[in-house]
């Protein structure tokens, strides 16, 4: 009996300190949710609150600096960063030079071209060289009928306008752009077609250009691109007839010639001699005379530099060397480094049934000459005298192959303070605008490989051009092929680096918990 009560009471015992310890622990929970939370706000009032406000103070300054360095950004022009081969995004120093000293207003207005952004930040370039010249972008042509009208433009055409007082200048995208048949590929020239419109623009003297017009074997309108062309060039451009006139004119800085269907008078023949001898500059297309006609007295011109054009045809041996199915039809790349020392490029003629060009060596020192040939065909070329072969392969009948000069500079110095130049090329057609059919298709022979350009430059060389330019670049795109290596270290900074400050930030934050 007496162990009974004592179990009993020691259970109730039990019971009775374990109400007093749970009623303990109730009684205490209420104090810590109160220093719980009493702590919470602390913190935030430590660190959130005060380091809060700090955070939201440099985010404003941030924020302003930010709007100032961008607002200053629109009012300074940057020097030019360009780190490409070809400077294609900078100007070059050639610009530089020539347009800084401008003087006169110079506007340059975008028609449509706000959506070519490189375009846009590239004429920027100019207003930055030089505070004369602004640029005006217009892109809404439906409100501007009177420049739809003056242009005759659509509202989508695009086109630049540089004016300067009431001199203006009109560049398309044609002008801004050339081709590499070499390379096959897109030769940027738009630095060049702007910077010389500016020079057009702002100069009061230009050469002066004369296209003979009489005598001729193809009308002188067969050859209006180019003449307009090389006026776009900053050159005055007219025709001559040399008869009439009775000379060469005074203010003749080039003379053109192309092919004769006749020949030249006596008068005729003394005026081009006089014009040589007080160093004259000659352009000569004349190619083979097919016709047989008598041309004594413009031999005798050509005798000044000891030079003559066959009657027969080069025809091309060399499949590569021509238009495809026309032997006749040669193409080949102009060599001269006076010509083409400052290109960035390899320019191509494309010549239609040409002449073999021929100096007489025996003669060149007495007459003070010296040559540099611009453009010849290889050794499986041969010259074609009877035109009434229609093979175009060898036959018995045409002369041995050999190499042909087809284009070439003269150098005749008259005495020691003068100098005669002249440029010829045995072929007209490739310098007209006559249509011609290749392959079923009629074809421009003057927009054929680099013809164009190759008249200009010869022109600009004839004229000892030193304000104007030539710049072209390589606006191509370039593949690059990675080799294995190179692959494995690409993969590896991909995603083997990434991993890694993952895996590193995971340690991190493993370590910085244990040690609280």
């Amino acid at each position: 009996m007496g162990k009974k009560e004592n179990m009993s009471g020691n259970v109730s015992e039990e019971k009775n300190n374990k109400a007093i310890i749970k009623k303990e622990k109730k009684d205490k929970e209420p104090g810590k949710i109160k220093k719980f939370f009493k702590k919470i706000g602390e913190t935030l009032k430590r660190k959130w609150l005060i380091d809060g406000t700090k955070t939201l103070i440099l985010i404003a300054i941030i924020i302003l600096v930010y709007i100032g360095v961008n607002i200053l950004l629109e009012k300074v022009v940057l020097p030019d960063l360009d780190c490409t081969q070809d400077k294609i995004y900078s100007l070059s120093d050639e610009s530089k030079d020539k347009l800084k000293g401008i003087d006169k207003e110079v506007t340059i207005t975008l028609i449509n071209y706000s959506s070519n952004t490189s375009l846009v930040n590239f004429m920027e370039k100019y207003t930055g060289l030089n505070n004369n010249i602004k640029l005006e972008k217009i892109d809404d042509l439906s409100s501007r009928t009177d420049l739809m009208t003056k242009y005759s433009l659509s509202a989508d055409s695009s086109l630049i306008l540089v004016n300067c007082g009431d001199k203006e200048k009109q560049v398309t995208d044609y002008d801004m752009y050339t081709y590499d048949y070499t390379s096959y590929k897109q030769i940027d020239k738009t630095e060049e077609a702007i910077t010389n419109a500016i020079l057009d623009v702002t100069t009061d003297e230009k050469p002066k250009v004369y296209f003979m017009s009489n005598h001729l074997a193809y009308d002188i309108n067969y050859f209006y691109t180019i003449m307009q062309t090389v006026e776009n060039e900053a050159n005055e451009v007219d025709t001559i007839d040399v008869f009439a006139n009775g000379k060469v004119p005074d203010d003749c800085d080039c003379l053109v010639i192309t092919t004769l269907k006749e020949d030249i008078t006596e008068q005729e023949r003394d005026s081009l001699i006089n014009y040589i001898k007080a160093g004259g500059k000659l352009l000569l297309m004349c190619g083979p005379n097919v016709t047989g006609v008598s041309l004594t007295n413009f031999q005798t011109v050509l005798d000044e530099y000891g030079v003559s054009v066959s009657n027969g045809i080069v025809f091309e041996g060399d499949s590569s060397k021509m238009i495809a199915g026309y032997p006749d039809f040669i193409v080949e790349p102009v060599q001269s480094t006076s010509l083409t020392s400052n290109l960035n490029m390899t320019m191509n003629i494309c010549l239609l049934d040409a002449g073999k060009i021929t100096f007489n060596d025996d003669k060149l020192e007495d007459l003070g000459v010296e040559y540099e040939i611009l453009a010849q065909t290889g050794d499986t070329s041969f010259l074609r005298n009877d035109l009434t072969q229609t093979s175009a392969t060898r036959t018995s009948s045409d002369d041995e192959p050999e190499t042909s000069t087809v284009a070439a500079i003269a150098t005749k110095k008259i005495d020691d303070n003068t100098s005669s130049k002249l440029i010829i090329f045995s072929n007209e057609i490739f310098a007209m605008d006559m249509a011609v059919p290749i392959n079923g298709y009629a074809m421009y022979p003057v927009a054929l490989y680099n013809n164009s350009d190759i008249i200009l430059n010869s022109i600009s060389y004839l004229n000892e051009r030193e304000d104007t330019i030539t710049i072209r670049k390589n606006t191509d795109d370039v593949s690059y092929t990675v080799t294995e290596e190179q692959n494995n270290i690409i993969l590896a900074i991909i995603f083997t680096i990434p991993v890694l400050i993952i895996i590193a930030g995971i340690i991190v934050w493993q370590v910085r918990r244990r040690k609280r």
